[in-house]
């Protein structure tokens, strides 16, 4: 067990979790510039980009490179640092170190050690893109990227697919046509928001159904990071509970050979074993609908 009192003398530094602008830099916090002032050194994601930040509030506090690629020589080093007495101060390139960005390894590491770990509140898109999307915020599960192979993905989906809050997602403009339609395909014609630049000049709302916001995303020149809204499951669950349920045969056949790679034979005998039917009468339901 570990208790934290995180204003009180500690003999190690304090790891500081500093969130930065996602694209308007006056939403950097007056507690943010003065951490990151005060600090002995900053990790930060890219320090080219960081480095422009710094310059903006007149900060020239160490800046050293922490990533995804370096963090397992890195994380070591900024640990020593961390229990001889430093205050180190985590950004990454725009928004919450830690939420879809690095972060968490550094955070893991210093609960270990005991290290006191002080997160400031600030920028994100997560929250703005779901307060702003006309969907209910009674409730929300935040998942971030969706792999990048179309079986991964299917998996995922179909884990989230029964949730009933809110779903929210990060993605890149180059890979957004492909998830909407994937999507889409999975979880149904929901109701949805795509919010793009947030904070910026060209930030920019796309509400509809999943249908219409994938018809979007092939009529469009598709810029900008996107977050995406996605209403959650209906509150009345399937009477027998089963993720098909709400699937014809043939879909449900479908769904196996275009998801999972299965042959024909493959997904016929998968969903008569999923449904309790007779093989048969699948084959028989599939191939009348095929001609």
């Amino acid at each position: 067990m570990n208790v934290q009192k995180s204003f009180m003398d500690h003999e190690q530094g304090t790891l500081y979790i500093v969130p930065t602008p996602i694209g308007n830099l006056e939403d950097m916090t007056f507690r943010a510039v003065h951490t990151l002032k005060e600090v002995d050194m900053i990790g930060a994601e890219d320090t080219r980009n960081s480095r422009k930040l710094l310059n903006h509030f007149e900060i020239s506090t160490t800046l050293v490179s922490y990533h995804e690629h370096n963090k397992h020589t890195k994380g070591p080093e900024l640990m020593e640092r961390l229990r001889d007495g430093q205050n180190i101060a985590i950004v990454s390139d725009a928004g919450m170190p830690g939420i879809s960005d690095p972060g968490t390894d550094l955070v893991q590491r210093a609960v270990e050690a005991d290290v006191p770990v002080v997160v400031l509140p600030g920028a994100n898109a997560a929250l703005p893109a779901l307060a702003g999307s006309g969907l209910s915020t009674e409730g929300f599960y935040f998942h971030g990227f969706l792999p990048r192979k179309k079986k991964d993905r299917a998996a995922v989906l179909e884990q989230l697919q029964s949730i009933q809050a809110t779903l929210i997602f990060y993605e890149s403009p180059h890979r957004l046509k492909e998830m909407l339609s994937h999507v889409h395909e999975v979880l149904g014609d929901r109701k949805a928001s795509l919010v793009r630049e947030l904070t910026k000049r060209y930030e920019e709302y796309v509400r509809g159904d999943l249908g219409e916001l994938v018809d979007w995303s092939h009529s469009e020149q598709v810029r900008g990071e996107f977050c995406v809204v996605i209403e959650g499951a209906d509150d009345v669950e399937p009477a027998d509970g089963q993720w098909w349920a709400s699937l014809s045969v043939v879909d449900h056949v479908e769904h196996y050979i275009k998801n999972d790679g299965m042959r024909n034979k493959e997904a016929i005998k998968q969903t008569a074993l999923d449904r309790k039917l007779p093989k048969r009468e699948v084959y028989q339901a599939y191939h009348v609908e095929e001609k």
